[in-house]
């Protein structure tokens, strides 16, 4: 059973009883997905973000858009326009097939890997999490990549409060840890 109709038949429901809502479109439910790379060396190094851009691609199912500075900074030696990371925007179908790989393949492949961190909703209910490397997805293989990279993910959900999307997360399959 997909993530998708697994939320339809089972959480959905689940989540109405729990949160004590009167309506099914009270309920939370996940909106988008956006997986987003910073890269500092884009800047001087093309075939890092030609890299990055095949891989997003690879990881998501879905082709990444570059971001450009939006004014320069001296300091960081970048311009105004200038590539500086790419970021994809996933909903609907390849939104939960992700957070089913995500949540079921990928974070138990991390190193030393004690469950997700609890506080790092934004108070809205949406969830972000840093991944140190993109090797813990299992369609990155080590020998095709150049050198290893992080990715932020969001989980932006329809829920209200932070309470309310931990209880979402969690329905998913979100592994928490305990502290």
């Amino acid at each position: 059973m997909t993530l998708k109709n697994r939320y339809k038949e089972s959480i959905r429901p689940k989540l109405l009883k729990d949160l004590g809502l009167k309506n099914i479109h009270q309920v939370p439910k996940v909106v988008k997905v956006n997986v987003n790379r910073g890269l500092g060396e884009a800047a001087s190094n093309s075939k890092a973000l030609e890299a990055s851009l095949n891989e997003m691609a690879t990881i998501t199912g879905q082709k990444a858009l570059v971001t450009r500075a939006k004014k320069a900074i001296a300091g960081f030696k970048i311009r105004e326009g200038m590539p500086i990371g790419c970021t994809v925007t996933l909903r609907g179908d390849r939104m939960y097939s992700f957070l089913e790989r995500f949540i079921n393949l990928a974070l138990p492949r991390i190193r030393d890997f004690r469950g997700v961190n609890p506080k790092s909703f934004d108070g809205r209910g949406n969830y972000t999490v840093g991944v140190k490397e993109q090797l813990i997805f299992p369609e990155i293989s080590f020998d095709k990549i150049d050198s290893i990279r992080g990715m932020d993910i969001t989980i932006v959900t329809s829920a209200k409060s932070d309470q309310e999307g931990k209880a979402l997360l969690q329905e998913l399959g979100m592994p928490f840890s305990k502290n």
